[in-house]
C-alpha cells in the first residue's frame, strides 16, 4: 500500500531501492505518528472535517495501536510503504471509509516532520537524563578523590601537579557546556511543523495553534516554506550538540586508556570489566573505553554526514533527506549506550593513591618551588631562572607540597558551582510541558 499510488504501481527494483530502509527506520517514529495523528484528528473534528462520533472511533484505535507499538506488538507489513501506510492502512481495515479520512488537511512531508520532531523531543530527554547520570557520579568521584593527586602534562611531558578531583571535575563541567547546546537544539526540536502540508499550507482551515498545544510544542514553525526547509536542518543542529557529548566522552576514554596502561598505572578495574587476549594470559584490556571512543569519533562524524547529505538543495521537499534516518537514529541509539557504558565503568574505578611520591614525578613540583620564592619576595624571573639552574646542577629537592586554593584549583574544586550552572541548564528545557500534553493526549 502507498499513499501516493493510483493505477500503476511502480517497478519492483524502483520500489526497492526507494524504499530503502525506511520500513525499519521508521519503526523509531512509529508512536510518534499515533501521537501526531491523534491531536490532527481532534483539530479535524474542531473544524468539522470528523464527526463527533469519527473522532472517538479513530481516537481509540489508535490508542491501540501506540499501545501496540509500545509492547512490541506492531510492524510495517510486507508491500506497506512506510509507517504511515502502515497505521492509516489498519485504521481503515478497522474503520472503513472513517479511516482513509485520517489524512485529511496534511500531507505525508508534514506528517514525517512532525513525527520526527516528536521523536527527536523524546530521545533528547533521555540522552539529557543520561547525561546528567554521568555528570553526577563525575562529581561525585571528583569529591571522594579530591586528596589524590595525579600528574599533569602539557605536550604530553610532565607539567603541574593535577588530582584525580580535578580530572573528573573537569569533564562534568565539560558535560555542562555540551548540555547548554543540547538545551539549543531542543528548542528548535519543540516547534509545531503540523499544518505545513507538502511545505505550501493547506486550503483547509487548518487549527495549527491547536496541534501545537495538543503535541506541548512551545512553538510553530509558522513559514510553511520554513518548516520543510527545517527537514535536515533540525538533524544536523541535532546531530552536532551529540557530538559534543561525544567528543567528551571521547576524550574520557582516551585518558582512561592511558591511565589503564602498566606505564601509568593511574587507575585499574575489575576483571569483569576488562576482556583479555587469546594468547597473551596477564592481558586486561580496556575494550569498552576503546569502543567508546570509536564510537565517539564516528558522532563527531554525523553533523557532516548530514550536511552533505543536504547541502546545496534547494527549498521544498527531496527524496534525498530519507536517507537522514539512517544516519541519526541509529547515532542516537549509540550516544544513549556509550552513556550508559562510561558510567558503568566510572562507578567501578580504582584510583591509584600516592602516585606523586614516586621520585619521577618530583619536577611536577618545580613551579611550587619558583612560587615559594616569589612569595618569599624574589622577582618571578630570577626565581625561575634559580630553580632552573637548581634543577641543572642537581640540587633540586622540592617538599611535594601542593597549595592551590582559588577557584577551580587542587584545594578548591567549586563542585557545588559546577552543579549550580548544570542545573541552572537543566531548567530551561521545560520537559515536563511535552510530557504532560503525551499524557493527556493518551487519556
Amino acid at each position: 500500500m502507498k499513499l501516493w499510488q493510483k493505477d500503476k504501481a511502480s517497478l519492483k527494483e524502483v520500489e526497492k531501492f526507494t524504499v530503502g530502509l525506511d520500513q525499519s527506520m521508521d519503526m523509531y517514529l512509529a508512536k510518534f505518528d499515533a501521537l501526531g495523528s491523534l491531536a490532527h484528528i481532534q483539530m479535524l473534528q474542531s473544524i468539522n472535517l470528523l464527526t463527533t462520533d469519527e473522532l472517538k472511533s479513530l481516537s481509540a484505535e489508535l490508542k491501540n495501536i501506540y499501545k501496540r507499538i509500545e509492547t512490541g506488538d506492531f510492524k510495517v507489513e510486507e508491500g506497506v510503504e512506510d509507517i504511515h501506510s502502515q497505521v492509516e492502512l489498519e485504521l481503515t481495515k478497522k474503520l472503513g471509509e472513517t479511516g482513509k479520512k485520517i489524512h485529511s488537511g496534511r500531507s505525508r512531508n508534514d506528517q514525517v516532520l512532525v513525527d520526527i520532531k516528536l521523536y527527536l523531543r523524546f530521545e533528547l530527554e533521555q540522552i539529557v537524563q543520561e547525561t546528567k547520570s554521568v555528570f553526577d557520579l563525575l562529581l561525585e568521584q571528583s569529591e571522594k578523590y579530591k586528596a589524590h593527586l595525579l600528574p599533569g602534562y602539557t605536550h604530553f611531558q610532565l607539567a603541574m601537579p593535577s588530582s584525580f578531583g580535578l580530572w573528573f571535575g573537569a569533564y562534568a563541567e565539560s558535560l555542562v557546556d555540551d548540555v547548554i547546546t543540547l538545551e539549543s537544539a531542543y528548542r528548535i526540536v519543540n516547534k509545531n511543523p503540523l499544518g505545513s502540508a507538502a511545505g505550501y499550507g493547506s486550503s483547509f482551515p487548518l487549527n495549527r495553534k491547536m496541534t501545537t498545544d495538543l503535541l506541548g510544542f512551545d512553538d510553530l514553525n509558522y513559514n510553511v516554506v520554513y518548516a520543510q526547509m527545517g527537514r535536515g536542518k533540525t538533524e544536523r543542529i541535532v546531530a552536532s550538540a551529540l557530538s559534543n557529548i561525544a567528543a567528551t566522552l571521547g576524550k574520557l576514554s582516551m585518558d582512561s586508556v592511558l591511565f589503564m596502561n602498566q606505564n601509568f598505572g593511574f587507575i585499574s578495574f575489575p576483571d569483569e570489566l576488562t576482556t583479555g587476549s587469546s594468547i597473551m594470559p596477564h592481558k586486561k584490556n580496556p575494550d569498552v573505553f576503546e569502543l567508546i571512543r570509536a564510537r565517539a569519533n564516528q558522532l563527531l562524524s554525523l553533523p557532516n554526514d548530514i550536511a552533505l547529505l543536504t547541502t546545496n538543495l534547494p527549498s521544498g521537499y527531496h527524496r534525498d533527506m530519507q536517507l537522514l534516518k539512517e544516519k541519526l537514529f541509529p547515532a542516537i541509539q549509540s550516544l544513549k549506550d556509550c552513556l550508559r557504558m562510561m558510567q558503568l565503568m566510572l562507578s567501578n574505578v580504582n584510583v591509584k593513591e600516592n602516585i606523586l611520591e614516586d621520585d619521577k614525578y618530583k619536577f611536577l613540583f618545580s613551579v611550587e618551588e619558583v612560587n615559594k620564592l616569589v612569595l618569599s619576595g624574589m622577582p618571578f624571573r630570577d626565581a625561575y631562572k634559580k630553580i632552573g639552574l637548581d634543577i641543572e646542577q642537581g640540587k633540586y629537592n622540592p617538599t611535594k607540597e601542593v597549595k592551590h586554593a582559588h577557584e577551580g584549583s587542587i584545594g578548591n574544586l567549586n563542585t557545588d558551582q559546577i552543579k549550580r550552572m548544570m542545573n541552572d541548564v537543566l531548567s530551561k528545557f521545560g520537559f515536563e510541558k511535552a510530557d504532560k500534553a503525551i499524557q493527556a493526549l493518551l487519556k
